[in-house]
């Protein structure tokens, strides 16, 4: 697919994805180098947002948002953005015909449907004589890259780690750039920026929540955490403080590169920097696992787990969707969920457990309702993810080892001040007692405004009961 000659005086139309962004962008660096008119253009896919059943989703106004910063960005420079919307493998075909370019130019995508999206493209592309090149840009190792002595892919995630450490070179976090005079513009082309409500969706609380898309929204943020990232390793596990990054969107769609956040980390060289590295590891690990192991899109990494037999009672999921499961950590999580698009990784672990393996319910349907609520959805990472908790992936938690929300809870919010936001019923319970409310005595209920069963639900399911349920059920299997 790749071509790598010189096209000096010739026309290339850049495609964007979920790389939104125009600095260290590996894909439009190689086009402005090597063509000398660089057109640039935007789908809203269609064979993806029509799937979106909340009309009201934050991640279409952050990529709505993104792009009207991109299209910005690129005027400043000469050039425009060309956003379209509908099928891509119709529309850009169309568009490079159009523009007479020699070269439609890209950045890798690694999902099953993006694949396949890809190869229609470039079956056109080539029945009308013009090049696909496509370029890795979202991960720092990626396909065939890192594998074992034996030539296969890991399916564990310490050794994947080691290796991918080892062969880490300044090669692979190399900046991208690119000469901006060569951006171009047609005069025969129309390059107004559909508004939200052209595509059939509302504005959310994205600004409310102070989450600023574009790349400038990216850097201001990069910039905030590189103090703290070096305290990163003791203060991530922690939802009520401020310890993790929060750049997981900006990562998701591309405003900023992988790349940057290597270069940071590998400059502090300290313990956070790390800790931090290593969830950029993990990033990779889980686009290889489903580059290897397409299936995991749809069944268990090991496939002998897909015969588990789970209850799936629909009235005990959605009172976990709802954040009602009367276990308070588990509550707030899935309320910051809903209300804010974000949550927690600690957060996504307990309450990935406690549907699985506490109210017996299969993880597909967790994987489902986080895949639409989700601000940074990646359908590797949240897979990847998803088959941990459950202990059905390749790198899986053991099926024997069962979170416990109470412990959890107190261990990782232990003055209950991340529950008291999401869960303000809670308010006036003091933390010695407000992880597993339902033992308050009437009087204390009375004390603390907060009724068990009217206020605030007892729990749905006994702990120490479920955890027995599961034992026996993955024994089974």
């Amino acid at each position: 697919m790749l071509n790598t000659h010189q096209q000096s005086d010739k026309k290339a139309l850049f495609w964007f994805r979920r790389d939104l962004r125009i600095h260290d962008n590996h894909g439009l660096s190689y086009a402005l180098n090597h063509y000398e008119s660089v057109f640039c253009v935007f789908v809203f896919d269609r064979n993806i947002i029509n799937q979106l059943k909340n009309k009201q989703d934050r991640r279409v106004e952050f990529i709505w948002r993104s792009i009207e910063a991109l299209k910005q960005s690129l005027i400043k420079q000469g050039g425009d953005l060309i956003v379209l919307d509908g099928a891509p493998n119709s529309l850009i075909p169309d568009l490079a015909k159009q523009l007479k370019v020699q070269t439609v130019v890209t950045n890798h995508d690694y999902e099953p449907y993006a694949l396949s999206r890809d190869n229609q493209v470039e079956t056109q592309l080539k029945d009308l004589g013009i090049q696909f090149l496509t370029f890795k840009d979202q991960a720092v190792f990626e396909k065939n890259e890192i594998l074992t002595a034996q030539n296969k892919p890991y399916t564990v995630f310490t050794p994947y780690k080691n290796n991918w450490l080892k062969q880490l070179s300044s090669q692979h976090y190399t900046y991208f750039d690119g000469p901006t005079k060569h951006f171009a513009k047609s005069s025969s082309l129309d390059y107004l920026l559909p508004s939200l409500t052209d595509l059939g969706f509302i504005e959310t609380n994205l600004t409310t929540l102070k989450i600023k898309a574009g790349e400038s929204g990216a850097q201001e943020l990069l910039n905030e955490f590189i103090p703290r990232m070096s305290y990163y390793h003791e203060r991530r596990d922690f939802p009520g403080i401020r310890g993790v990054s929060y750049l997981s969107i900006h990562l998701r769609f591309g405003t900023v590169s992988v790349r940057e956040l290597v270069r940071q980390a590998l400059q502090l060289d300290n313990k956070g920097s790390a800790t931090w590295l290593n969830e950029l590891i993990w990033r990779d690990f889980y686009f290889a696992i489903l580059w290897h192991f397409p299936h995991v899109a749809h069944g268990a990494f090991k496939k002998e787990w897909d015969e588990l037999v789970f209850e799936n009672n629909p009235q005990l999921f959605n009172a976990w969707c709802s954040g009602l499961t009367g276990y308070p950590i588990v509550d707030a999580a899935m309320r910051q969920l809903t209300q804010t698009g974000f949550m927690h990784n600690r957060l996504r672990m307990i309450s990935a457990s406690f549907l699985v393996k506490d109210l017996q319910i299969d993880w597909r349907w967790g994987e489902a309702f986080f895949s639409e609520h989700l601000n940074d959805f990646d359908l590797s990472a949240n897979n990847g993810g998803w088959q941990w908790s459950a202990s059905t992936g390749c790198d899986a938690q053991p099926w024997f080892r069962i979170f416990n929300p109470i412990t959890q809870s107190e261990k990782f919010d232990s003055e209950g001040s991340f529950i008291k936001r999401y869960c303000p019923e809670l308010k006036d319970i003091p933390p010695s007692k407000i992880h597993a409310p339902w033992l308050l005595s009437a009087l204390e209920q009375q004390q603390y405004h907060c009724v068990i069963g009217h206020d605030y639900p007892a729990p749905i399911i006994d702990h120490k009961i479920a955890r027995e349920k599961t034992l026996a059920r993955y024994k089974l299997n």
